[in-house]
């Protein structure tokens, strides 16, 4: 009798167990479905896409700064003390299969670099491979077509041809080492999680370099723009990561600090900028093993801040937060150097698609909301309409297939709002 009480307890007890995990995970279930629902614009943001964008002010381009830019507080300034705000967008590519900047076969770089400068950004973050530097292939006349000056031009002359045509339309330029083979980032592959990969067998990377290789290919590719002013910083690594949590601040900044020092010594007046861990999320680290370079004022301090970001915590990820809950993840990775005017903080990666889904736009207001109200430097991702690789359409895109016609929607009305914010200050 008590044997049987006991078993059609522990079978009352499984039921139950049962019936409480599945509960839950149809709870997570119908919390992701409501998430990938699609998102409808607000009327705001559907009025704005019937309008012109507006002529930026030139006043926020870096022609109308006295250089050399160095840092104070949480602000970049100039030599006066004027503040320099990032109002950035990526141009991928270089750091992609092709080795170049896309959209070469379909416009001319003068005209992309027109378009960015109409839309209001002042600077640009130009990633490259390690690969493209090692490799430095010729590039095939179809792949730049629409600048068949280029065609068969090595992969680095092609690099300097755009960073020329973006100063002299009066933009900023940042070059950022991406990646070290030239692919779509950022996967799970260790051999690209740092800056360096020699520590991993042999077998195991197809594209192999010591830490002082990537050192030297950086100063490969600066040595091409010290004379050039507009060329204002070094974005030292894309999203340094380790396994569960291995890649530790303390390495990543004693390495940054030695390749800064070393592009310093090629131009005194480059900033340095240097991202978080966890795939650049994470700059909790700073408090107490600050970036200190040779010379004093030129750190910068990079984030990343995607949709997806947050994964693995309690909290979950930012497409599904809070606002409360999204800040206080900010503040605690990185915008504490910004509110306590520590230093300089640039989110240099974020974005989202042209369509959205409820968890998108809910992530993105939360940030745009969070950016305007720090004032902060951002750097969005990305101008391309198309991913190298198979000719992907890139659904973060600001430009049509064209890399000409805008794509104004929700994004553009709130980065323009928050661009507003800089030209208000002058």
């Amino acid at each position: 009798m008590l044997a049987r009480f006991r078993s059609n307890t522990a079978r009352m007890l499984l039921i139950l167990a049962i019936l409480l995990v599945g509960g839950f995970i149809h709870y997570l279930w119908k919390a992701e479905v409501a998430l990938s629902a699609p998102w409808i614009p607000d009327a705001g943001a559907r009025l704005f896409a019937k309008r012109p964008l507006g002529v930026p002010s030139a006043n926020s381009f870096i022609a109308s700064y006295k250089l050399p830019l160095r840092t104070r507080g949480r602000n970049i300034v100039d030599a006066t003390g004027r503040r320099y705000k990032l109002a950035s967008v990526n141009w991928y590519g270089a750091s992609d299969e092709h080795f170049i900047p896309g959209g070469l076969d379909v416009q001319h770089r003068d005209v992309i670099a027109k378009t960015i400068r109409s839309m209001g950004f002042n600077s640009v973050r130009l990633p490259y491979a390690d690969e493209m530097v090692m490799r430095n292939p010729a590039i095939p006349e179809h792949r730049v077509s629409a600048n068949p000056d280029l065609a068969g031009k090595p992969a680095l002359d092609v690099f300097e041809a755009v960073v020329t045509a973006l100063t002299d339309a009066g933009i900023a330029v940042i070059v950022n080492n991406h990646i070290t083979s030239a692919t779509w980032c950022c996967g799970a592959d260790p051999c690209d999680a740092g800056w360096a990969n020699d520590h991993l067998p042999a077998a195991l990377c197809r594209v192999r370099q010591t830490e002082d290789d990537w050192i030297a290919h950086w100063e490969t590719v600066m040595e091409r723009f010290v004379d050039n002013p507009y060329v204002v910083g070094v974005d030292l690594r894309n999203e340094v990561r380790g396994l569960w949590g291995t890649m530790t601040w303390d390495r990543w900044a004693t390495a940054a600090e030695r390749c800064g020092n070393r592009l310093l010594k090629l131009n005194p007046d480059w900033l340095v900028v240097v991202g978080g861990t966890e795939s650049g999320n994470d700059l909790t680290g700073v408090t107490r093993r600050p970036v200190r370079l040779d010379l004093d004022r030129r750190v910068v301090y990079s984030a990343h801040v995607y949709s997806w970001s947050g994964w693995g915590s309690r909290e979950g990820r930012y497409a599904q937060r809070g606002y409360a809950s999204f800040v206080a993840s900010m503040r605690r990775n990185w915008a504490y150097l910004v509110e306590g005017n520590l230093d300089p903080v640039w989110v240099g990666e974020f974005g989202a698609p042209h369509e959205p889904s409820v968890g998108d736009a809910n992530y993105w207001q939360n940030l745009l909301r969070f950016l305007k109200s720090l004032d902060a430097d951002f750097g969005y991702w990305a101008m391309n309409p198309r991913k190298p690789a198979a000719n992907a359409q890139e659904t973060y895109a600001l430009v049509e297939d064209d890399w000409l016609t805008l794509i104004l929607d929700y994004r553009m009305r709130d980065m323009a709002e928050l661009m507003q914010l800089q030209t208000d200050e002058l």
